[in-house]
C-alpha cells in the first residue's frame, strides 16, 4: 500500500504513514517551506501546557509535536495509530510514553486529560465526528482542545496559488525528499476535500465542545480551532 484513498480506511492510512515515517518530519519541513515550525509554535502557545497537567497529543507521529509539552513540565502522551511512526518516535525520544490508539476509540478513561490536541491528523480519521466526541470524552470538565489542521485560504488569489501548488508542485517536490511521493498526492487531495473553518467549528460544537473559536495561520492555509469541555 503506497497511497490511501479518500474514504480513509484506517489500515490504508496507517500503512501509508508507516511507509513515510523515517523522513516524515524532514519532508513536511521542505514541503511547507519551513512553515511547520511556526505552526507548531502556535499550537504550543494555544495549548499552554502547565507543569503537572496531562496532555494528549493525538496523531503525534514521531513525537516532534509532543516534546514542547514535556519541556513545559506537563505529562504528555503521544498517541498514533501508525506503528511505524511510533517505532520511529521511540528511537528518537525514548523518554516519551508513546501509545498506539485509534482516534475513534481512544484507549483512555473518561476525563483524564487537562488538554487534548491534534495537529494535521484529524482529516486523516475515517469518522471525524467520532474522533471529536472521543476527544471530548477523555477531557476533564473545563479542559481544552486545540486542533491545528490545513484549511481554506481566505483570500481568493492565495487560494488559487495554494491549490495549484498542492496539486501540481507538491508531488514532484515530494519525489526529491520522500521515498513514497504517492502518499503526498493523497495528502494534497485530503486537504482540498477538508471542510472550511466555520464548518469544522460547527462540528466541534455538535460534538459537545463549547466556546469554540478559530484563528487563521498563514492566511488560512492552516487554521487553529479551540474549544472547552463544559
Amino acid at each position: 500500500m503506497t497511497r490511501a484513498s479518500l474514504d480513509k480506511q484506517p489500515h490504508e492510512v496507517a500503512a501509508m504513514f508507516d511507509d513515510v515515517a523515517p523522513k516524515y518530519d524532514l519532508t513536511n519541513d521542505v514541503l511547507s517551506l519551513g512553515q511547520t515550525r511556526l505552526w507548531r509554535k502556535a499550537v504550543v502557545r494555544a495549548v499552554d501546557a502547565r507543569p503537572g497537567e496531562r496532555v494528549l497529543d493525538l496523531a503525534a507521529g514521531t513525537g516532534t509535536s509532543s516534546q514542547p509539552f514535556a519541556a513545559a513540565g506537563a505529562y504528555v502522551v503521544p498517541c498514533d495509530f501508525s506503528l511505524g511512526m511510533l517505532r520511529e518516535g521511540r528511537k528518537r525520544q525514548p523518554h516519551l510514553p508513546f501509545t498506539a490508539g485509534d482516534a475513534t476509540k481512544l484507549p483512555f478513561a473518561d476525563g483524564v486529560f487537562d488538554a487534548v490536541t491534534i495537529s494535521f491528523g484529524l482529516r486523516n480519521v475515517q469518522d471525524t465526528d467520532a474522533a471529536l466526541a472521543e476527544l471530548l470524552r477523555v477531557t476533564r470538565p473545563g479542559g481544552r482542545v486545540v486542533i491545528c489542521e490545513f484549511s481554506h485560504p481566505v483570500l481568493a488569489p492565495l487560494r488559487t496559488v495554494y491549490t495549484e501548488y498542492l496539486m501540481r508542485a507538491l508531488p514532484p517536490i515530494a519525489t526529491t525528499v520522500c521515498s513514497n511521493p504517492d502518499a503526498y498526492v493523497y495528502l494534497a487531495e485530503s486537504i482540498r476535500a477538508w471542510p472550511d473553518q466555520p464548518a469544522l467549528a460547527a462540528r466541534l460544537q455538535k460534538a459537545g465542545w463549547s466556546k469554540v473559536a478559530w484563528r487563521n495561520l498563514t492566511g488560512g492555509i492552516v487554521a487553529l480551532h479551540r474549544g472547552i469541555r463544559a
